[in-house]
């Protein structure tokens, strides 16, 4: 059975980017459907798939996953053969907690500088809260790189289930100016050099929504 996944406008809602990318990126067919948030109706539409009222959701047949790491597991438990999570458990165990700080933390980051992927490169004066978030994050990347580098470019090595999970902080890194170190950097460009990144940008950015509060100076 086909796998649907009900996603918020792809210019912004960062949570949809990451179940999104993993599964294109590792070749996993779904159909897709773009409900455009904060628009009349939208709540009601996306009520209709879960009671929770927020995307992204997955439907696999009966099943109905909500929460974008709940999804990513789920899909990476179904189909094991794309190695969202590596095999070694010692570096699947990393990957899980700095998936679940990105899930769980960097608030200050969110709030400041919001998912916007047609917004002009262009730097925004941080808060102290988000200079911490910044470097935390900074240091995660760097580590990560540190550890798994000789494996391949991505935070374990291959791209896995963390990459998805820190792929709507690369966009924010990248719009809204944020300096970080080579390896940050690098990592960075490699993220937004996948054909996957790519095809979601440009749907982003031919988007006709608006949402006034994600569009800041």
């Amino acid at each position: 059975m086909t796998l649907k996944l009900i996603l918020g406008n792809k210019n912004y809602s960062s949570w949809s980017l990451r179940p999104w990318i993993a599964m294109r990126h590792a070749g996993i067919p779904f159909e897709e459907e773009v409900i455009p948030l904060y628009e009349p109706g939208s709540r009601e539409r996306i009520l209709r798939y879960s009671p929770a009222g927020k995307v992204p959701i997955l439907l696999d047949g009966e099943m109905t996953i909500w929460e974008s790491l709940a999804i990513l597991e789920h899909v990476a438990e179904k189909f094991p053969k794309t190695q969202l999570w590596p095999a070694d458990e010692k570096i699947r165990a990393y990957g899980r907690a700095i998936s679940a700080e990105m899930h769980a933390g960097f608030g200050a980051l969110r709030r400041h500088c919001p998912m916007n992927m047609r917004r002009i490169n262009k730097r925004r004066e941080l808060t102290r809260e988000v200079a911490d978030d910044v470097r935390r994050i900074e240091m995660i990347w760097t580590e990560s790189r540190d550890l798994f580098g000789q494996d391949g470019p991505f935070l374990l090595g291959s791209f896995s289930i963390a990459d998805a999970m820190y792929a709507p902080v690369v966009s924010r890194f990248f719009s809204y100016a944020i300096g970080v170190g080579a390896a940050a950097e690098a990592y960075m460009a490699t993220m937004m050099k996948l054909p996957a990144w790519q095809e979601w940008e440009a749907a982003g950015r031919v988007e006709p929504w608006v949402m006034q509060n994600n569009e800041l100076d």
